[in-house]
């Protein structure tokens, strides 16, 4: 989905989209606006959680227009009327969303954590790469060496034959510890890192922030 996209990192400021223009519904906000210079209009429908649903018409005869959402169409007018509608979508990302830097609300609680605890936010050096844009490193400075690395991934790459995706955080312990480890909920061999000395956690509350946030500690001070 084009909304999920766009939004996937984001949090909706009921306080800034309240009395903006939205008209206020009984389970959320909506909002029209005119595309290709009115030759359509765009229905946008944000609800209380934040999940953002549009659609789009074509307003010579009332039709719903869906050819903007498949990405093989890229001639007439779906191309352009998908970009006019993922500019609305953007601005309204700016304006009455708060951005995250990671998907899972845990990912984003021990990110603030580690902050606090370390002065470090997370950093993206595969920005814009496929597959690994999401990817955010925790540096310990002043050597800039890795004590952490939160990566939203396909389950399937963690738990066999799981479906979906999920944030986890890969941290540096020790060899005999990880051993122990693993063989507990939660912890997993390292995901696409040297399973000696790195491990990979689950960011999806199976394990509270307190009990990561432990390891966390363990990673910074074995990082040399």
């Amino acid at each position: 989905m084009i909304e999920d996209n766009i939004f996937k990192k984001a949090r909706l400021d009921v306080n800034k989209i309240q009395n903006s223009g939205f008209k206020d519904l009984k389970d959320g906000f909506e909002i029209e606006k005119d595309l290709m210079d009115g030759v359509f209009k765009s229905i946008i429908k944000i609800d209380k959680k934040g999940l953002v649903r549009g659609k789009i018409y074509d307003t010579q005869n009332g039709e719903e227009y869906l050819l903007f959402r498949m990405k093989h169409q890229t001639g007439g007018y779906s191309s352009k009327v998908r970009d006019e509608y993922e500019d609305i979508l953007r601005y309204i990302l700016k304006k009455y969303f708060i951005e995250n830097y990671f998907i899972s609300p845990q990912a984003n609680r021990i990110t603030e954590l580690i902050h606090k605890e370390y002065g470090v936010a997370p950093d993206f050096p595969w920005k814009g790469q496929k597959n690994a844009s999401d990817a955010g490193v925790f540096r310990k400075t002043p050597d800039g060496k890795w004590f952490g690395l939160i990566m939203n991934v396909k389950k399937d790459k963690v738990i066999k034959k799981a479906e979906g995706t999920f944030d986890i955080i890969n941290l540096k312990l020790g060899e005999t510890e990880i051993q122990q480890l693993i063989q507990q909920k939660g912890f997993y061999p390292a995901y696409h890192m040297n399973k000696q000395y790195w491990i990979t956690i689950l960011l999806d509350d199976t394990l509270e922030d307190k009990i990561i946030m432990k390891y966390i500690k363990k990673s910074y001070e074995n990082v040399k």
